[in-house]
């Protein structure tokens, strides 16, 4: 090959030489560069460290009762701006009054509640008319039954003689099934009140009969006296006699 001119490589390290200058001061701009950013952003942030406090309390505008300057553990906050603007003898008595109202409203409805119970419990206007009868005895004569009905039971009247009398009182009441003296189930021993119910099975004995002419159930063959006593048969017990009184000599109230 032939050599290059020397007119080609004076160029050529003409251009090598001015490159190299280039490079050189490209890179110190870039270095320039990034210190002026960094700088600008130091100054920025700096700007807003400051403008932060005067914002904050520019945009705030609650001032708390418990914040001070000084923290003092001691010191008891003022609620003076919570009270109310009335005076306090009347909010008590407004208190006082919502109270009371309340209560009487509940001790109205709680009288009125028990009150509906009790007349749904309590008994009715016929079973209250059937709790007592009154009887004039001036229409039964002497050595009569009478049968009336209390509270849907038969109740037998008998007004006795005197030889009804003599016999239920001569009976030695220890050979009874169920012992009982005669004046211990009559009140006047001339009238025996008993309730007309058999007390084996609640069949209704006969009266005037039987074998010892008082009553007899032809049920299952009891036999009753002139007391009301079993005498004979399967019944256990005597006649119920119920509560009764005379409020007068020629009137009898049963119940």
């Amino acid at each position: 090959m032939r050599p290059a001119p020397s007119s080609a490589g004076a160029a050529l390290r003409s251009w090598t030489q001015h490159a190299l200058p280039t490079s050189q001061s490209s890179s110190a701009a870039a270095r320039l560069a990034t210190s002026s950013v960094a700088s600008q952003t130091t100054v920025v942030q700096q700007r807003r460290h400051q403008s932060s406090p005067s914002q904050a309390a520019s945009t705030s505008s609650f001032d708390s009762p418990f914040r001070s300057n000084k923290v003092d553990s001691n010191k008891i906050p003022s609620f003076k701006a919570y009270r109310a603007k009335s005076p306090e003898v009347s909010n008590r008595v407004f208190q006082y009054f919502m109270v009371g109202s309340m209560g009487l409203l509940t001790a109205a409805g709680a009288k009125a509640t028990v009150q509906d119970f009790l007349v749904n419990m309590s008994a009715s206007a016929d079973v209250l008319a059937q709790a007592k009868v009154e009887v004039d005895l001036a229409a039964i004569p002497e050595g009569k039954n009478v049968i009336i009905k209390w509270r849907g039971k038969p109740v037998f009247i008998r007004h006795r003689t005197d030889d009804e009398i003599k016999s239920a009182e001569s009976v030695n009441v220890s050979s009874l099934r169920d012992p009982q003296a005669d004046g211990d189930r009559v009140k006047k021993p001339e009238w025996l009140i008993m309730i007309g119910v058999c007390t084996h099975l609640g069949c209704v004995p006969i009266g005037e009969a039987g074998d010892f002419g008082g009553w007899f159930c032809p049920c299952h063959g009891s036999h009753y006296d002139v007391s009301g006593r079993i005498r004979k048969g399967p019944a256990p017990l005597n006649l119920e006699i119920p509560e009764y009184d005379f409020p007068t000599d020629e009137s009898l109230v049963i119940g």
